[in-house]
C-alpha cells in the first residue's frame, strides 16, 4: 500500500492499548487482517471525558465556574446534554479534556466545585472507553477508513494505519488463524516455593504449532542466556497469544524480577515493551493477548484441587498415565541428579504440552466471551465475573443513554436465597430432573425488576402500576421496561437466534462451533445478572433487585410443586431452579404445560438418572446416568480440603453403591484400601492433606495443623504467607493432629505415617457418608459383618 492512502481496511482486533505522544493521546487497535498481516491502526482524534450532575439547573455561571477550576487540565468543551441516571432524565456537564492521564486528578477538583453533586464515569479506562462509544468489540472484527503510515522503528508489526474515520463493528462471526504460544517455567527450589531473588529460573519450556522447545541451563550455559533464548524464541515465533498456567500469580512476576537481577530486558511486546502487571492482577504483553488459563481453570466448580494436571484431565486434553508426573516440591532433586534431570526436563515439556493442548480447548469461548462483554481476551477470564456483567451493561447503557453509576465500596446485605427442599433419603430409581430455563433472567423479565424501575417504600404510586414482590413486598413499575428488562431481553433474543442458526449447521463444521460457543457466552453473562445485581461492588447495586427476583423464584417452585403433587408426582428433591421427581413420562409432560401455559415460564427435562442417593443433607446427592457416569454433588469427594485417598474412596464406594447395588462390596474395596494403607502401599501424596493460609501466620491465635506445619516450613526458610497453600501428613506420635502434622517434605517414609489418624478421621467418615445409609457402621470395616443389600433400600 503505497504511503498516505486512504482505504478500508478489514481487521480483528486482538489487543487495544494507548499512549501519549507529544501531549496528545493516541489509542491503537493492534489487530489481524483477513490475508493475515498483524497491523496497528491508531486513533489520534479521541479525547477523554466526564460527566458532572449539577445539584440544580444548569446555568452559564456554573458552566464558567467549572471551566475556571479545571483550567489546568487543558479543557476542551463543557457542554450541556441531557442523559438518564437510573432510569430519570438528568441535564449534565460533560466534560472533555486533552489527557486521559489528568482525570483521576480533574475529577478530585471536579467533585468539590460548588453546584456540583456528583462526577461520572471519570473511572473508565480511556481505550474501553473509546470501544464503547464507537460500539466495537475486541475478539470482533470491524472495517475502517484508514491511511497508512510508516511502521514506528522496531515495532513488531507488518504494517500501520492511522484512522481517518472511526471504524464500525462487523456481524462476521469467524475468527482469524491465531498464533498461540503456551509456555512454563521450572525454578529451582530447595526451600519450598522458589524465591525470586534468589532462586534461579532452571528450565522454560514452551509449545507451539513447530511442536515443544525445551531451554535449560545445561552445563557451560546460564540463567541469562537461558532468558534470552527465551525471549528470542518468543519475539521470532511472534504469537499472538501467550499462553500460561498460574502465569500471571507466578511465572511473569518470576521472570521480570530474574530478568532484572541477570540484566535481561524481556522486550517481548510488538510495540517492544516488557510485561507489565494492568488490571484484574493480569500481565498486558502489548499486542499480544497474555492469557492465564488457570483464570479459567477457577470457575471449573467440578475441579477441586485445579493443577494443570487435574484440570488437563478433566477437559479431556492430556491423561495424567499420558504424561510425566513429580513431586513438584522437589524439583531441585531432580535438577541436582543427573540421572533424574532429563526427567524434569519431560515433565517441563508435557506441562507446556498441556497448557497448549488447554488452550485449544478454552480460547474459543474466551474468544466469544471477550467479544460480547467487550473486555479484551487477555483481561476477560482474569475479570471477575461481577466484573464481566459490569462491562456488558456498561456497552448497554451507552446504547440506551443511560450514565454509569460509580462504583464504591459497600458493606455486605444479606437477603433471603432460593428455596431448597429437604430430599427424600434413600436410593430411588428413575427420577427425573427438570430444570427451569434461566428462571431468574425470566422472572426479572416479567416483573421489570431493575434498579431504575424500584419504587421505594415512602413513595406513593398507583398499585396497578407496579408488580409487588411476594414475601419481601418490593415494588416496581411495569413501565416503562427497565434497564435490565431490555438488556436480558436483548441476550436472551440473541442466544435464541444462535439456537436457531445452529439447527440449520452441521455440528462438525467450524461456524457451528463459533455459534455454539457464542451462545454459552450469551448464558453465562444471562444468568450472571442477578447475582450480580446484589454483589456489593456492583456499579448498579440494588439489593431490593435480588431479593424481589428470589422470592419470585420461590413462589415459583412452590406453585410448580403443588401442581406436581397434584398430578401424582412424587417430589424427591428441589434446589434453586430445579426439581427431582419420580419420571412419569406422560405427568411430566403434563407438569411441563402447566408451567409454560399457566405460569409462563420454560421448563424442560434435563436429565433421568437411573439411580439416585440422597442422605438427609441438602445439596448432597449422587447419581447414576444411563451412560455410566456418576455424579457426585456437595460430598467429600468434591472438595479440596481432604485427603486425595478419601476423594478416592468415596468416589469408588458411590459407583459400587450405584452400579453393583451390594454395599457390603463397597465395605470389601474400603477394607482391603485400610489394608494397603497399613502395610505403607499407598503412595504418600494420597495422604497429603492441603489447606490454604486465610491469613498471615503471625495473624493466627490458633495452632491449626496446616499453620503449624506454615510456621515450620518458614523455619527451614521456606516462603509461606497468605494465599499458599499448606500441604502436610499426619505422623504417628502422642498429643494432638496439630502436634502430629508434618510438611510432604518432611516425611521421608510410610512407615512414620499414623495410619489409625487416616483410617478413623479420612477413610472410615468418608465412606460412611454414603454407606450409613445401608446399616454399615464404622466396625464393619474391620469385621465385614453382612446385614441387608442395597434392594432392600429402595
Amino acid at each position: 500500500m503505497v504511503a498516505g492512502e486512504v482505504r478500508e481496511l478489514e481487521f480483528w482486533i486482538l489487543d487495544a492499548s494507548y499512549d501519549v505522544v507529544k501531549g496528545h493521546p493516541v489509542i491503537y487497535l493492534w489487530g489481524i487482517t483477513e490475508s493475515g498481516e498483524r497491523i496497528v491502526v491508531a486513533e489520534k482524534n479521541f479525547r477523554p471525558y466526564f460527566y458532572l450532575v449539577p445539584e440544580n439547573a444548569i446555568s452559564d455561571a456554573l458552566v464558567e465556574r467549572v471551566r475556571t477550576a479545571l483550567h489546568t487540565f487543558k479543557v476542551l468543551s463543557v457542554n450541556a446534554i441531557e442523559r438518564k441516571l437510573f432510569g430519570r432524565t438528568l441535564n449534565v456537564l460533560k466534560v472533555t479534556i486533552t489527557d486521559p492521564r489528568d482525570v483521576p486528578k480533574a475529577r478530585e477538583v471536579a467533585a468539590k466545585i460548588p453546584g456540583i453533586r456528583d462526577v461520572l464515569e471519570a473511572d473508565i479506562r480511556f481505550y474501553m472507553r473509546y470501544m464503547v462509544d464507537t460500539g466495537i468489540s475486541p475478539s470482533s472484527w470491524v472495517l475502517a477508513k484508514v491511511r497508512s503510515a510508516p511502521v514506528p522503528n522496531g515495532w513488531r508489526v507488518d504494517e500501520f494505519f492511522e484512522l481517518v474515520e472511526a471504524p464500525r463493528s462487523l456481524d462476521k462471526k469467524s475468527t482469524p488463524r491465531l498464533k498461540t504460544y503456551a509456555f512454563d517455567i521450572e525454578c529451582y527450589n530447595r526451600y519450598g516455593e522458589p524465591d525470586p531473588e534468589r532462586d534461579p529460573v532452571l528450565v522454560i519450556s514452551r509449545t507451539g504449532e513447530d511442536g515443544t522447545v525445551i531451554f535449560s541451563q545445561d552445563e557451560g550455559s546460564s540463567e541469562k542466556k537461558l532468558l534470552e533464548e527465551f525471549v528470542n524464541d518468543l519475539v521470532q515465533y511472534d504469537p499472538d497469544v501467550i499462553l500460561g498456567y498460574n502465569s500471571n500469580r507466578f511465572d511473569w512476576p518470576y521472570l521480570l524480577q530474574r530478568a532484572r537481577v541477570n540484566g535481561v530486558k524481556l522486550s517481548i511486546g510488538r510495540n517492544l515493551g516488557e510485561p507489565s502487571q494492568s488490571v484484574y492482577g493480569h500481565f498486558s504483553v502489548v499486542g499480544r493477548a497474555n492469557v492465564d488459563l488457570y483464570d479459567y481453570a477457577s470457575e471449573l466448580q467440578e475441579v477441586k484441587v485445579k493443577t494443570l494436571e487435574n484440570v488437563s484431565e478433566f477437559l479431556g486434553v492430556m491423561k495424567k498415565s499420558e504424561r510425566v508426573l513429580i513431586d513438584t516440591n522437589k524439583v531441585y532433586e531432580y535438577w541436582d541428579s543427573k540421572d533424574k534431570r532429563s526427567l524434569l526436563l519431560r515433565y517441563a515439556g508435557d506441562d507446556a504440552r498441556s497448557t497448549y493442548l488447554l488452550g485449544q480447548v478454552v480460547l474459543p469461548f474466551g474468544i466469544q466471551l471477550s467479544s460480547l462483554v467487550g473486555l479484551p481476551l487477555d483481561q476477560v477470564f482474569a475479570a471477575s465475573v461481577g466484573n464481566r456483567v459490569e462491562w456488558f451493561l456498561i456497552r448497554q447503557a451507552f446504547v440506551f443513554n443511560e450514565l454509569v453509576p460509580n462504583s464504591r465500596e459497600r458493606g455486605e446485605e444479606t437477603y433471603k436465597g432460593a428455596i431448597v427442599l429437604k430430599p427424600k433419603p434413600g436410593v430411588h430409581k428413575k427420577i427425573a430432573v427438570l430444570d427451569f430455563s434461566s428462571m431468574y433472567p425470566n422472572i426479572m423479565i416479567k416483573y421489570n425488576i431493575s434498579p431504575d424501575t424500584y419504587v421505594p417504600p415512602e413513595e406513593h404510586v398507583d398499585p396497578s402500576e407496579v408488580w409487588v414482590a411476594p414475601e419481601v413486598g418490593h415494588r416496581f413499575r411495569k413501565h416503562p421496561p427497565g434497564f435490565y428488562r431490555k438488556v436480558l431481553e436483548s441476550l436472551l433474543e440473541a442466544r435464541r437466534r444462535l439456537r436457531e442458526k445452529m439447527k440449520t449447521l452441521d455440528p462438525r463444521s467450524e461456524e457451528y462451533r463459533i455459534y455454539d460457543e457464542r451462545q454459552k457466552a450469551i448464558k453465562v453473562i444471562t444468568n450472571a445478572t442477578y447475582g450480580y445485581s446484589g454483589w456489593s461492588m456492583a456499579r448498579w447495586y440494588k439489593r431490593e433487585v435480588a431479593e424481589a427476583t428470589t422470592a419470585w423464584g420461590r413462589e415459583l417452585i412452590k406453585a410448580t410443586i403443588k401442581k406436581a403433587q397434584s398430578l401424582g408426582l412424587s417430589i424427591i428433591y428441589g434446589d434453586t431452579d430445579s426439581i427431582f421427581v419420580q419420571f412419569d413420562e406422560e405427568k411430566i409432560g403434563r407438569l411441563v404445560e402447566y408451567v409454560e401455559k399457566e405460569l409462563g415460564f420454560e421448563i424442560k427435562l434435563d436429565k433421568v438418572y437411573e439411580k439416585v442417593f440422597f442422605t438427609e443433607s441438602k445439596k448432597k446427592y449422587c447419581g447414576l446416568l444411563a451412560d455410566g457416569r456418576v455424579d457426585l454433588v456437595g460430598f467429600e469427594a468434591v472438595r479440596g480440603d481432604w485427603a486425595e485417598i478419601s476423594k478416592e474412596i468415596q468416589e469408588r464406594v458411590v459407583e459400587i453403591v450405584l452400579k453393583e447395588e451390594d454395599p457390603w462390596k463397597a465395605v470389601d474395596f474400603v477394607r482391603k484400601t485400610i489394608t494397603e494403607l497399613s502395610e505403607g502401599r499407598i503412595p504418600l501424596e494420597k495422604l497429603v492433606i492441603w489447606k490454604t493460609l486465610s491469613k498471615d501466620l503471625d495473624e493466627y491465635e490458633v495452632d491449626a495443623p496446616h499453620v503449624v506445619v506454615a510456621r515450620e516450613l518458614k523455619r527451614l526458610g521456606y516462603r509461606v504467607g497468605k494465599g499458599a497453600k499448606i500441604g502436610y501428613i499426619v505422623v504417628k506420635g502422642a498429643g494432638k493432629v496439630s502436634e502430629k502434622a508434618k510438611p510432604l517434605i518432611s516425611v521421608k517414609s510410610p512407615d512414620e505415617v499414623d495410619t489409625d489418624y487416616y483410617v478413623k478421621r479420612q477413610i472410615v467418615p468418608a465412606a460412611l457418608r454414603i454407606l450409613e445409609y445401608f446399616g454399615v457402621k464404622e466396625e464393619h470395616f474391620s469385621t465385614g459383618r453382612r446385614q441387608a443389600t442395597l434392594s432392600d433400600f429402595f
